[in-house]
Parts: structure tokens; sequence; C-alpha cells
């Protein structure tokens, strides 16, 4: 019985540094959705954001070239978190995301600069400064929740 507690709780966690590297990847992603006005570009990382969201962002393929290429060559001990606020992040970048195609498709190409330019800032926060911006908002609701719970 113990064994599955300690299986499932490490099911729930991640190494921080996995998020961080996947946002470098998506800021060069989204800057290049954002210069080029491709669909292609953005439906591509809509599904990124799509597995990170549903699966959880340690199954998106970021983070397996993060497991394979990356971590091997780290010399730190892993720090980990928790799984649930960067998938809450990957779920909001999936909002913009699909804000975004629809922009697109419609025809409205301020809606999709917009929505591109705001998930480029949180990838770009993450990416540069370590500061998760979904993860963020995940937290603050938590605490909301908690406090009128």
């Amino acid at each position: 019985m113990q064994t599955l507690e300690i299986n499932k709780e490490t099911r729930n966690v991640i190494d921080a540094r996995g998020p961080r590297f996947s946002a470098v990847i998506t800021t060069l992603v989204l800057a290049a959705a954002l210069a080029t006005n491709n669909l292609w570009v953005i439906v591509m990382q809509a599904i990124i954001f799509a597995i990170g969201a549903f699966r959880g962002p340690q199954f998106t393929p970021y983070a397996a070239i993060f497991r394979v290429v990356i971590k091997p060559r780290l010399k730190s001990a892993a720090v980990t978190e928790d799984v649930r606020p960067p998938q809450f992040a990957q779920s909001v970048g999936l909002l913009f995301a699909l804000t975004a195609i629809t922009g697109l498709v419609i025809g409205i190409n301020a809606l999709f600069l917009i929505a591109v330019s705001f998930a480029l800032a949180a990838a770009f926060l993450n990416a540069a400064f370590n500061f998760c911006l979904g993860c963020e908002i995940y937290l603050l609701i938590l605490r909301v929740r908690l406090a009128h719970g």
C-alpha cells in the first residue's frame, strides 16, 4: 500500500527545470508564429499546449527533449514541483492558442496578434526569469478558493 502512495506522489511532481526549458522553446515558436502569421505554427503549438493541459507538461515533446538531451547533462540535483500549476499554465496557453487560431481563421488578425502576444509574454517571463504567470494564477485561484471554501 505504501509503495502505491509513493508512486502516486511521484507522478504528481515534475523536475522544475523542465517547464522552464519548455518555455524557451515555446517562446521561440510563438515568436515565429507572431512574425509569420502562420496558422500551422500556432496549430502545432496549440497541440503541444493541449498535451500539456490534458496529460501533463511532462508528456509534451518539449519535455521529452529536456529529459533525453538536457537533463542528463545537468550537474545539479533535480528540484521537483507539483505538476498542477504548470499543467494549468498549459491550459491557459491552449486558450490563447485557440483564440489566435480563431482570429486567423475568421480573418481578425488583431485577435491573433493579441492572443499570441499574451502567450509569448507569459512564455518569455518563464523562460527568462523563471516566473510562471499561469502557475501564479493557479496558486491565486487556489488561495481564493481556500479562503472562501
